[in-house]
């Protein structure tokens, strides 16, 4: 049987999370729901209307190292914001916010109206409210709040206002359907079951899944779970180290914290993982594997050639899944892959428009590390990778199998041979001459052909169009999309007729200018504008631009991949300036490509 559904009292469910039975990872995670949601929520219970079913997904029957069980025997797969709601309106406990702050939702309840509210102090003076509804719940309370109430609220009708509140006590006894997914049913199975049950559509993903399976694996595995969530929080937020510290203060003094704790003092935005691309990473430098999927196998203890649980390798695959995180961790190496991706000339995120060639890029430079690779080698491999992967889309599509493939030939031949093979195939002169002009003809800033044409220009330093001094890196600031303008000016293309957008914003149109240098452009064409230029070259005036030599001018061109014979074309020769400037940035690409050895 795949499943089973049964029904339970609220009181049961909220005592198999405050027991730890049930792994509820989203609890120290951000809670998305609202104060209104909430509210809605208790009183739907209290109304009994319907709140859904949710679906638990049994643990194996593994052993920790100490020979214990991990408490947690079941994975709450849907119903963790309406669990998380129940905790903080009916137990009491805090929840933690998008900003990692632990605070409560407290919700109150006016019997005379049957009305719940979140409660603001204004309702402090007001006796008609009983101003938190978890202190209710507690066995004894009713005792004690239930005459207090009726005592400051003196002429309400007694017998239905103790109905009321008795009817709100009844909440926890509300009964909710569960079910129960079998252990033996792998991700893609639990994820389609999820799917046609969730109105809303949603899909698990398998990053979902090795989360929850990490929190379920006792003590460690909430650390674990706590260093990877963390981490990606802190690599955009460094401010809240101390928050956190402050509001886990148990985890703060473990060592999986002090792995993490650097990012207080990171200022850099470039790569900030996400707990997604962590764990990618891990996969790969820890298990070798591409596919979440086969990581979480590996989590919960499933040998891949019999599909049974083997005695012994959870502890071996979380050992495994320790060593990657401390390694993904590790400060030295995270900043200084950071800086091999600068080295490359992609200095800013906005530039990195593949995470998962990142994530790769990242795996592989860990790996190699681990390997005793010489600094410069791995360097050289590593840029070289991480460009052939934007330029051949190699982590996109199916990329999980061909990361598998690519780990496997590196086993087995190592990573530089490995590369030279894909350059010799993937990279080949037809690439450049034929392809690659093809795949600038799109109007995308974010295409990868054209942030690598803007990388090429970063890494030798290059200026921007008709600029002197003022260089590329510099204006497209951290976004990497900055000043970027037009070669033919939009207002003079559709004053000739040419009104297709797609080829008014050509990247082949584009060139990084300083806005000045734009402004005195306007709407002129390449001949007028162009015309400006050579004759302050003469006077040596600046009027647009500050180039003053001609040396200066055909090194500034060369630089931007602008054909020399710029001038020469007009509106009627924009579609033939298009397919040259495309080949002149190719070619540009091309070299910016083969000084990455």
């Amino acid at each position: 049987m795949t499943h089973t559904v049964t029904q339970h009292s609220i009181n049961t469910i909220l005592s198999w999370v405050q027991g730890g039975q049930v792994a509820i990872p989203e609890i120290q995670r951000p809670f998305v729901w609202n104060s209104t949601k909430v509210r809605d929520l208790i009183d739907s219970l209290y109304r009994g209307y319907p709140v859904g079913f949710l679906i638990t997904w049994n643990t194996h029957d593994v052993r920790l190292k100490d020979g214990s069980s991990p408490v947690a025997r079941q994975i709450l797969i849907d119903g963790q914001q309406r669990v998380t709601a129940l905790t903080t309106a009916l137990v009491g406990l805090p929840v933690v916010d998008k900003n990692y702050a632990r605070r409560r939702m407290q919700i109150a309840f006016n019997p005379l109206e049957e009305r719940f509210e979140t409660f603001t102090p204004v309702m402090r003076n007001d006796p008609a409210w009983i101003k938190d509804v978890a202190e209710m719940m507690s066995p004894t309370a009713p005792l004690t709040l239930v005459p207090e109430y009726l005592a400051a609220n003196p002429g309400v009708d007694q017998n239905l206002t103790i109905a009321r509140i008795a009817r709100l006590l009844e909440v926890k006894n509300r009964q909710v359907g569960v079910i129960n997914l079998d252990a033996a049913l792998d991700i893609e199975t639990v994820s389609e079951i999820f799917v046609r049950i969730n109105s809303s559509g949603a899909r698990l993903t398998p990053a979902d899944f090795a989360m929850s399976r990490i929190a379920s694996y006792g003590e460690r595995g909430s650390r674990l779970r706590k260093q990877i969530d963390y981490f990606s929080h802190l690599a955009e937020a460094p401010a809240a180290a101390d928050l956190l510290e402050s509001n886990d203060p148990e985890f703060a003094a473990s060592p999986e914290f002090r792995r993490i704790a650097w990012l207080r003092s990171d200022s850099s935005d470039l790569y900030d993982p996400k707990y997604q691309d962590i764990l990618r990473v891990a996969g790969l430098v820890g298990f070798h594997r591409g596919r979440m999927s086969a990581v979480v196998s590996a989590l919960s203890g499933t040998d891949p050639a019999t599909k049974k649980v083997r005695t012994g390798l959870a502890d071996e695959s979380f050992d495994r899944l320790d060593a990657a995180l401390t390694a993904f961790s590790n400060e030295h190496d995270f900043k200084h892959f950071r800086m091999v991706l600068a080295s490359a000339g992609y200095t800013s995120a906005g530039l990195l428009t593949s995470t998962n060639a990142v994530n790769f890029a990242y795996a592989l430079y860990l790996i190699l590390r681990r390997d005793r690779l010489p600094h410069p080698t791995i360097q050289s491999i590593v840029r070289r990778w991480f460009v052939m992967s934007m330029l051949t889309g190699r982590s996109s599509g199916s990329f999980e199998t061909q990361w598998e493939l690519d780990l496997r030939r590196i086993d087995e031949i190592g990573a530089e041979a490995h590369l030279d093979s894909i350059e010799r195939s993937e990279l080949s002169d037809g690439f450049w001459t034929e392809a690659m002009p093809l795949n600038m003809q799109t109007s995308s800033t974010r295409s990868p052909f054209f942030t690598a044409f803007l990388a090429a220009q970063i890494r030798d330093g290059s200026t921007g169009f008709l600029s002197d001094s003022v260089s590329v890196a510099s204006m497209l600031g951290d976004t990497g999309q900055g000043d970027i303008h037009h070669l033919f000016p939009k207002a003079y293309l559709t004053s000739s007729g040419i009104n297709d957008r797609t080829l008014l914003n050509q990247v082949a149109n584009y060139v990084v200018t300083e806005t000045p240098v734009n402004i005195r452009i306007g709407e002129l064409s390449p001949s007028a504008y162009m015309e400006r230029v050579v004759a302050q070259l003469e006077t040596e005036t600046p009027d647009i631009g500050a180039i003053r030599s001609r040396e200066q001018l055909d090194h500034n061109f060369r630089a931007n991949a602008v054909p020399l014979e710029l001038a020469e074309f007009g509106a009627d020769r924009y579609l033939e300036f298009l397919e040259l400037r495309r080949r002149t940035m190719a070619d540009r690409v091309r070299g910016f490509y083969e000084s990455l050895r």
